[in-house]
């Protein structure tokens, strides 16, 4: 086993026990898990501001144009991405819930992706992505869905198979944005602060659809 898989299975195991303690404070009546997702949302803003100040930077006058031109979209949108960290979080079960989709939707399409291959995806944006990583990873995040009802409610609630189907499907296509974005801005990852991950947005890409999509659809 190489370094950078030990790495990633470390930093994999410490993120989950820390939603562990968020989860437990959540029954002590503290809102970590709100507070959780803030504080999320907040680093990835941060590394998609240190991406688009390097590129304003940057010598190459392709990627310094279109950074200049991401920041009118990046103020919203981080706006944006907070306050439906916020809100969202004010409904801990809906944060888990996508973690979990999420989750399994990223190592669906990952583990089936490499088992079955096929024709890829989008070659431009992510060679490694096919259309058979991205069924399985829908279908994934789809049975997780499902199983975290019934383990909390101990019956079959078929809206969350259609919530774990979005949410997974709107997840992939997060991960190609940040694809498309890092092959924009010429960066491997958008930081360095999770060892064998990246950064935060590298890991939690799949909150940049979904996370702001699911508070609309609450409000």
């Amino acid at each position: 086993m190489s370094n950078n898989t030990k790495k990633r299975i470390l930093v994999a195991g410490v993120m989950v026990m820390v939603a562990g303690i968020a989860v437990l404070l959540e029954y002590l009546n503290i809102p970590a898990v709100r507070w959780l997702a803030v504080a999320v949302a907040c680093g990835m803003v941060a590394e998609f501001a240190l991406c688009v100040r390097k590129g304003t930077k940057n010598k190459d006058k392709s990627i310094k144009k279109f950074a200049s031109r991401t920041i009118w979209f990046l103020v919203p949108y981080s706006i944006l991405l907070v306050m439906a960290a916020y809100f969202v979080g004010t409904r801990p079960w809906i944060i888990l819930l996508m973690l979990l989709v999420i989750s399994a939707a990223d190592i669906g399409a990952w583990f089936f992706g490499r088992l079955i291959g096929g024709d890829k995806m989008w070659p431009e944006l992510s060679p490694g992505k096919t259309w058979s990583g991205q069924i399985a990873g829908i279908l994934c995040g789809t049975m997780a869905a499902v199983l975290y009802g019934l383990l909390g409610t101990d019956r079959f609630m078929p809206q969350l198979m259609w919530i774990g189907m979005s949410v997974a499907l709107m997840s992939q296509y997060g991960d190609l944005t940040a694809s498309w974005l890092k092959r924009r801005f010429g960066v491997k990852d958008f930081s360095n602060i999770l060892p064998g991950h990246g950064g935060i947005v590298d890991r939690f890409d799949g909150w940049i659809y979904a996370l702001p999509i699911v508070w609309l659809v609450l409000l």
